[in-house]
């Protein structure tokens, strides 16, 4: 029973997003699932409108291992303290994270100086930053938005205020984010005893097997498609949860997982900018076009999965390379991973924004990133 839903749903959602125009359901069930990083090798192998350049990989993996020699970027201390995110290693934050990433999608204006954004302690937030300030801002007003009991129920004019914009532009998809934490909440409260940290638990210290529960359990989370007749899967938000949880913890407690390598890079729509940036990608003349126009591509579109299947086997292919390199990390038994590597790409596009707002990116409107 529980399969044949999670088909159904997944059906509905491929439709609803245009990954495909008619798929029996009984096709649909006997195809196999690629998880992201068979996902991601499949797409580079058939893009036409993406290549993945190795003098761009070796270029990245260069500025890597300099900012780790340099101590400019240490890859254990992936939770920067000057953003508003939960400090403690407790459960109350995991389930502050779990909030944030059930809500962690489509933060982008069409124009670069248009951005949702909330003040904090006198300092402005823009994008996701700003999602976690609001979330902050209404945790210190004693509004319980990290309980599931309160958001199973939340309305539409609820998430208006909690997460209003110190600036003219709102953010986006209100209904869609009202949707997810209602249903969120609910399944929180059915199977989990009302908090996430439960479900962390039940992993058994396994990335693989907390990416699998959240995927199984949340529909929100499954971003998942159809490509060339491959059922492939990104898994952008359900991933960043557990990194997101492994690096709250430092590796350790509820954050320890044994198989954290496992991940990949978190598919989305900024971290390609750096990697076009370091000539890592190269986008065709068609796309670069369609990309410079401010096209609105749709989730499913073949150009969107070329991007986003090529950003995460760039950064598969950057991981093999630091293997070539002398890196002196303060940890020996830590090895550089994709979702360090993911971080260090999507907080330097963060620090040169202004110098890589000159490269036009993808944009879609989609609860999945």
């Amino acid at each position: 029973m529980v399969e044949s839903l999670y088909l159904a749903e997944l059906l509905r959602s491929l439709l609803r997003n245009k990954f495909v125009r008619i798929i029996p359901l009984a096709n649909l069930k006997n195809m196999e699932l690629l998880n992201p990083r068979e996902s991601a090798k499949f797409i580079a192998s058939v893009a036409e409108n993406v290549i993945i350049n190795p003098d761009g990989i070796k270029s990245v993996a260069h500025q890597i291992a300099e900012a780790i020699k340099n101590k400019d970027f240490v890859p254990s201390q992936m939770m920067l303290h000057s953003y508003p995110l939960p400090l403690a290693a407790d459960e109350t934050s995991i389930d502050w994270m779990f909030v944030a990433d059930t809500l962690n999608f489509s933060f982008w204006g069409l124009e670069e100086d248009q951005h949702y954004s909330v003040e904090l302690h006198g300092k402005r937030y823009t994008g996701y930053m700003a999602l976690c300030a609001a979330l902050t801002r209404a945790v210190e007003a004693g509004i319980p938005i990290t309980s599931s009991k309160f958001y199973a129920n939340i309305t539409e004019k609820d998430v208006e205020e909690i997460f209003a914009s110190s600036s003219a532009c709102e953010i986006p998809l209100v209904e869609d984010r009202v949707r997810n934490l209602r249903e969120s909440g609910r399944i929180l409260n059915e199977q989990f005893d009302g908090s996430f940290a439960n479900c962390v638990r039940q992993s058994n210290q396994s990335a693989s097997e907390l990416l699998k529960l959240i995927t199984t359990h949340f529909p929100s989370f499954r971003d998942e498609g159809v490509m060339r007749g491959k059922r492939v899967s990104f898994y952008k938000r359900a991933q960043i949860l557990v990194g997101d949880i492994w690096g709250l913890f430092r590796g350790n407690g509820l954050g320890k997982f044994n198989d954290i390598d496992n991940l990949t890079m978190f598919a989305d729509y900024r971290v390609p900018q750096s990697l076009v940036h370091f000539g890592a990608l190269e986008y065709s003349k068609k796309l670069y076009e369609l990309l410079d126009k401010n096209h609105m591509f749709q989730n499913g579109d073949c150009e969107e999965m070329e991007i986003r299947g090529c950003s995460v086997h760039a950064v598969e292919l950057i991981r093999e390379e630091l293997k070539n390199c002398v890196i002196p990390l303060e940890d020996q038994t830590l090895q550089v991973n994709s979702t360090m590597i993911d971080f260090f790409l999507w907080e330097y596009r963060r620090r040169f924004a202004t110098d890589l707002a000159r490269i036009p990116y993808h944009k879609v409107r989609c609860i999945y990133y």
